[in-house]
């Protein structure tokens, strides 16, 4: 099979069914950050977890997902690609082993910050499948991956509650557990092997570029910042929704929740989309208008108690809104240097799982506290402030930098 290095051409076209399988690939990895959202009463009823610390399952598993971020990623741009995939695949089905066995809330926090750390599998392939693409297809090939990403974010929940209602929380982690096995197995045959970049320096070295990167690229801090709010956002609203659809005077059962994942995958149709507005040119304005829809998806969201079908809408807005301001984002990010996708999506997810972290244990908190209509507050003003963020960009040297299109601006 074809060696590709990063001093050789990328190839005319990534081959499409390589493409789906880096979106099925990156579906499944990351479903398992989401997995326990849907399942959160069931875990504490059974572990004697109290309500208000409830969200350091989900906490942990994004605080996981973090460090990852930053000690695993990286290697891509240091190791073979193909074989440090399926590594993190075999692990990541290790690790989430420990959590379907779990029999105490120690050993299954343990196991979900594990599973978080090993299931940044999904970044390190969407840094492959950046560095396998074409210049003036990158944008494309990034939002059609990316679609694979929402999917499983949104339909962990559905997947989680069927599982959960017919066997237990428990087999949500023993199914995943195989399909991750699977999913290395075809990561391994199919994915052609890479060299790692000529000047690569080495692991420290390579961290302490990661850690450099905000002070060094304006594009880069800009871009982190408005992401970790708008994750913020999106996981205060899915952190925590569980808990009100599960208490009086809904009461609904895991599954039914978990069924709005399947609503909230509509945010896949915006993935595919925002690439392509990037590749022509308009991926700043793509980005604003994903924040306006962003904060004006919580004045449904609001009337969540009173109308599932006002939930429904709200969630749609924001998935749709989230995921076209991620990919944007991220394309830009990854134009700084694809042949180091490994440290700049690893850096830039940072702020995603910042966000994640702080939405998920500030909307927990916030609920017990003020109830759902304090939770719609804090997701919103996430909201506003990221568009607040969106706006200094429009400043004139801010704009020349962060001005998106492929060919047209390759700094950024």
């Amino acid at each position: 099979m074809k060696v590709a290095t990063c001093n050789q051409s990328p190839p005319r076209a990534l081959p499409r069914h390589l493409t789906l399988l880096f979106a099925l690939a990156c579906g499944v990895a990351v479903a398992n950050v989401y997995f326990a959202q849907p399942l959160l009463v069931a875990i504490a009823d059974e572990l004697a977890i109290g309500r208000a610390a409830v969200g350091a399952v989900v906490t942990l598993t994004q605080v996981g997902y973090g460090l990852g971020l930053i000690l695993l990623v990286p290697l891509g741009d240091l190791l073979e690609r193909r074989r440090l995939v399926t590594a993190q695949a075999v692990l990541l089905a290790l690790a989430l082993t420990v959590v379907a066995t779990a029999g105490s809330a120690p050993v299954l926090l343990a196991g979900l910050a594990g599973v978080g750390l090993l299931a940044v599998l999904t970044q390190s392939l969407v840094a492959f499948a950046s560095v396998l693409a074409p210049d003036g297809e990158r944008g494309r090939v990034v939002g059609l991956v990316t679609s694979g990403v929402v999917v499983g974010i949104l339909l962990a929940r559905t997947v989680a509650g069927l599982l959960a209602g017919l066997a237990g929380w428990r087999s949500v982690y023993a199914f995943s557990a195989v399909l991750s096995l699977l999913v290395a197995g075809a990561l391994r045959r199919a994915l052609p092997r890479t060299l790692p970049r000529p000047d690569a320096a080495g692991y420290r070295p390579a961290l302490r570029a990661l850690v450099r990167l905000p002070l060094r690229e304006p594009v880069f801090r800009r871009r982190g910042l408005i992401t970790m709010l708008v994750f913020a956002s999106f996981s205060t609203l899915w952190s925590c929704v569980a808990l009100p659809l599960s208490e009086e005077p809904l009461s609904m059962s895991p599954a039914a929740i978990g069924a709005f994942g399947l609503v909230g995958a509509a945010g896949a149709l915006a993935a595919a989309p925002a690439g392509r507005l990037y590749d022509r040119g308009r991926g700043q304005w793509t980005v604003g208008l994903g924040l306006g829809l962003l904060a004006l998806s919580w004045l449904p969201l609001a009337l969540t108690r009173q109308s599932l079908w006002a939930l429904a809408l709200g969630a749609i807005l924001l998935d749709l809104a989230v995921q076209a301001v991620h990919v944007t984002n991220q394309t830009m990010v990854l134009a700084l240097d694809p042949a180091a996708g490994g440290r700049l999506i690893g850096g830039y997810m940072a702020f995603y799982s910042v966000g994640s972290a702080v939405g998920a244990i500030a909307s927990t908190a916030v609920y017990a506290a003020a109830g759902w209509p304090g939770v719609c507050l804090l997701g919103a003003a996430f909201s506003l402030l990221a568009l607040a963020a969106w706006s200094w960009t429009l400043r004139p040297r801010a704009r020349s930098a962060d001005s998106s299109g492929g060919a047209a601006a390759p700094g950024c």
